[in-house]
């Protein structure tokens, strides 16, 4: 019976997007689908650190030693989606020195480069660490902008000859006996819908081989076919600072616990993270009072971030996979190693394998090991390509480093420009067209941001991971709305109206449990600007100017405060 293709992948994130690159590379007929926009789920809300294995180099050093050897690679065919920052794991006067001493010999044993510095060489690498540091061990830690790595693995996917789906939600597996053939997907009808399908319609889309890439969605996944596959989702919570307090990646150096790790990226620090068990990936608490413990934790080592502007929170939910029989009662115990599991000969069911755990440093190591599977499954010899060939953008990426005048741009600009972009800087930003800046916060200029529409439709979320607009201070405040008239004249208004509020109350979703100080300021003027000026909310009060703006202009401690100055509203 003839197929629609040779291979389905389900899920969007890093696995995903690795996979489909791969197997389109071997020549493979391969399509992707994904609920929402690439990055929809755990890849999206990550906390940006490139591992360099040392936060597992006493706990888990199988994974330690996968994230060495992924890390060095994706240096070299990603680079201009990392940040090579390094990292200090470091030690306060409180602190255990076997535990110190323990972790500066797994990261050797595990071929992580280690070297000990002294509180005062520390203090040099990155100038805002607390003045009682004792020492720290440095390691090759990074930073990695996740969006940007999806959409590159995606793009050079397609240009392999892949189909790429986003918009398009798993609604059912395709079974006949003891045999997987398929998926039913329902096709969104939100913007950016990258499909010619009927929006609100179904289609059935058959397979000779199907790969569950979904992380913490692999269990539903595999519920709809009767398999059971024991993914035991954990939540983590990450902060979102205004700028970047440190350079450097700090490392708590004590065993495992909420709140010990501070990642610089981009033009903002995040601050993580938390680790809770959850029975259902998709169920985000309304509560954030983990920010304001997060904050203090890490201002022992960071003692700036104290005093400085929170800017939204986040939460994220790893793919923890437990083999069958293990009954680890703390998720921190569950390793952070990646498994596939072959459902013919796990449970007699063919036609589909399941990837599970892992984390996005090694996402193309475990791309590479299903993609092995599915070719000999399919009697292909065709070998991995992707550890040698650079990811779309990172070609020749020198480039970065020279011309900061290039294209008319201003240099601090031109600079952010030609990070995102890598070797791709020439290609969308030659024009003869004017090219302002949209997003102030993170230099995003208009050629950018009509390139990511030409990419990603009407959704301008799919445009803000790919150029990072609305993600700096103001969270969209003063860009969200020049980002929606770069849609017209191609989409209509009513189009363009729906894409400008998705976009805004997915910024609103992680600001709302950080309003307090300076940012509550920040939030009142984002909301005079859309609210007021626009009458976006079609409030008579604030049409008619009857908010006492006033009440915010000094930040308010708590937002029931903000609330009872808004009367009650």
């Amino acid at each position: 019976m003839a197929r629609d293709t040779e291979v389905l992948v389900l899920g969007g994130g890093s696995t995903g997007c690795g996979i489909v690159r791969d197997l389109a590379m071997r020549g493979l007929d391969v399509t992707l689908v994904e609920r929402g926009t690439l990055t929809d789920g755990t890849t999206g809300r990550m906390h940006g650190l490139l591992h360099s294995g040392g936060r597992y180099a006493v706990s888990d050093q199988a994974s330690a030693t996968e994230c060495i050897e992924e890390n060095e690679i994706l240096r070299e065919i990603a680079g201009h989606c990392v940040e090579p920052t390094g990292g200090l794991f470091v030690q306060r006067p409180e602190d255990s020195d076997d535990y110190f001493q323990e972790k500066l010999e797994g990261c050797r044993e595990c071929g992580i480069p280690a070297r000990v510095l002294s509180g005062r060489e520390a203090r040099e690498v990155e100038p805002h660490l607390a003045g009682d540091v004792k020492r720290a061990i440095e390691v090759p830690d990074g930073a990695v902008d996740p969006f940007r790595l999806c959409v590159a693995n995606a793009i050079d996917a397609e240009n392999h000859g892949a189909r790429v789906e986003t918009h398009a939600e798993v609604i059912d597996l395709l079974r006949d006996g003891d045999e997987i053939y398929g998926v039913e997907v329902r096709h969104d009808s939100g913007p950016g819908k990258r499909t010619h399908e009927t929006p609100g319609t179904t289609e059935e889309i058959t397979a000779d081989y199907v790969v569950n890439a979904t992380g913490a969605w692999a269990g539903q996944i595999g519920a709809m076919a009767d398999l059971e596959v024991e993914v035991r989702p954990s939540k983590g919570v990450m902060t979102i600072m205004n700028v970047r307090q440190v350079d450097t990646v700090i490392n708590r150096c004590r065993p495992k616990g909420d709140a010990d790790i501070v990642v610089p990226h981009e033009t903002t620090a995040i601050l993580g993270t938390t680790d809770e068990e959850v029975s259902d990936p998709d169920d985000y608490p309304e509560e954030g009072w983990e920010v304001d413990q997060m904050i203090d934790t890490l201002s022992e080592l960071v003692p700036i971030l104290s005093e400085a502007r929170t800017i939204r929170s986040f939460w994220g939910v790893r793919p923890l996979y437990e083999p069958p029989g293990t009954g680890t009662q703390d998720p921190t115990d569950i390793t952070r190693d990646f498994f596939l599991l072959d459902h013919a000969d796990r449970d007699g069911v063919s036609g589909m394998a399941s990837i599970v755990g892992g984390k996005l440093t090694t996402y193309r190591a475990m791309a590479e090991e299903i993609s092995d599977h599915v070719c000999e499954k399919l009697g292909v010899t065709a070998a991995c390509a992707t550890a040698d060939e650079p990811l779309p953008g990172s070609e020749n990426i020198e480039t970065l480093e020279a011309g900061m005048d290039d294209f008319g741009l201003r240099s601090p600009v031109a600079r952010r420009s030609k990070q995102r972009l890598g070797s791709r800087a020439s290609e969308v930003l030659e024009t003869d067209d004017a090219n302002p800046v949209i997003c102030q916060c993170e230099g995003v200029t208009r050629a950018e941001i009509q390139d990511a529409i030409s990419q990603s439709g009407s959704d301008l979320n799919a445009v803000r991971i790919r150029t990072r607009a609305s993600m700096g201070n103001c969270q969209g405040g003063f860009c969200c709305q020049n980002m929606a008239n770069e849609l017209h004249p191609t989409y209509d208004e009513e189009t363009v109206r729906a894409s400008l509020d998705e976009l805004f109350q997915e910024r609103w979703k992680g600001e709302r449990h950080a309003l307090w100080g300076e940012q509550l300021s920040q939030a009142m003027l984002n909301y005079a600007l859309h609210a007021t000026t626009m009458n976006r909310d079609r409030d008579p009060a604030s049409a008619a100017g009857d908010v006492d703006f006033t009440a915010f202009d000094g930040g308010q401690s708590s937002g029931e405060e903000a609330e009872t100055a808004r009367g009650g509203r």
